[in-house]
């Protein structure tokens, strides 16, 4: 099976996401709500079940770590270095920088799935568990970084408390009960198929009016120099072939679509950063097979 055959089931739901908030009138409510289920309950179910189960022997995963972390850090030094190279306009570059190195958690761990099952899952999700709270602290502090809200936004990630609670409860060497195990798989199964979903419902394709030069910056270093980081990391590091995919995948995310609720909750250019997501999620369709077939 070919990678582009692989990631087409994941590809077709956002697919299906897109057409459906455009042709349907469920109202605004209806989304607002199904995303905030997946953001708030479903995915945080998802890392804290994936992390519990995830083998935490740093012999092994230290090294994909260490790969998965210098990534992120090679997005927000190459990020940041847009400021000085393109001198965009007031909150351009405040609210674009975030996509260089932000990534889409629910792309990630349904590719991954698709990829290598329960333990491709499970190495993504170690890697997105670190990468969380860095990428987090990076994006709020491009918009705000002259009070006390980059504590507090990291405080309240749902995403960055679930896999925290479940690396404790790994590490405290306890085993969830039966039925508790159960309905939080099936809790993160439903949220890798409605998170994709709302991917596509929120693609947007308009609000790019200016900058278009540091917006073609941003995209192609989330979708080409950081799997390129990642690869060259990775084999410098001598990374087995299964972490090295996993690696080079996480490297080559399109950016989270939650970068448009945070700019435009911060009093960024939201329409900017929705553009940059739409566009590098639709680019990422023939990006990632290609780093995939790449790495293979």
């Amino acid at each position: 099976m070919s990678f582009a055959t692989l990631l087409l089931p994941d590809f077709a739901l956002i697919l299906l996401g897109f057409i459906l908030m455009r042709t349907t009138h469920w109202g605004t409510a209806f989304w607002s709500g199904a995303e905030k289920l997946v953001y708030y309950v479903l995915f945080p179910a998802l890392l804290f079940y994936a992390t519990t189960r995830t083998p935490l022997d740093f012999s092994t995963t230290g090294k994909l770590l260490q790969v998965g972390m210098m990534t992120v850090a090679g997005g927000i030094l190459l990020g940041w270095l847009a400021k000085p190279l393109f001198r965009p306009g007031p909150m351009i570059f405040e609210s674009g920088v975030q996509t260089a190195f932000r990534f889409n958690s629910y792309i990630a761990l349904a590719a991954a799935s698709r990829l290598a099952g329960d333990k491709g899952t499970a190495l993504m999700a170690l890697i997105i568990g670190f990468a969380v709270p860095t990428c987090n602290a990076a994006a709020v502090y491009a918009l705000v970084h002259k009070n006390g809200g980059l504590l507090k936004e990291l405080a309240r990630n749902p995403l960055l408390i679930a896999t925290a609670a479940g690396v404790l409860f790994n590490l405290s060497g306890l085993h969830l009960p039966e039925p508790m195990d159960a309905t939080l798989a099936r809790l993160g199964n439903a949220s890798i198929a409605l998170g994709l979903i709302m991917v596509g419902a929120g693609l947007r394709l308009s609000g790019l009016h200016e900058s278009k030069g540091i917006a073609a910056y941003f995209i192609a270093v989330k979708l080409l120099a950081l799997p390129l980081i990642a690869y060259g990391v990775g084999r410098w590091m001598n990374l087995p072939l299964l972490q090295l995919q996993i690696a080079v995948m996480f490297g080559a995310l399109p950016t989270a679509s939650s970068a448009y609720v945070l700019a435009a909750r911060m009093g960024g250019n939201g329409p900017f950063v929705a553009f940059l997501i739409s566009a590098g999620t639709l680019l990422s369709i023939l990006t990632l097979p290609m780093w995939l077939v790449f790495v293979s």
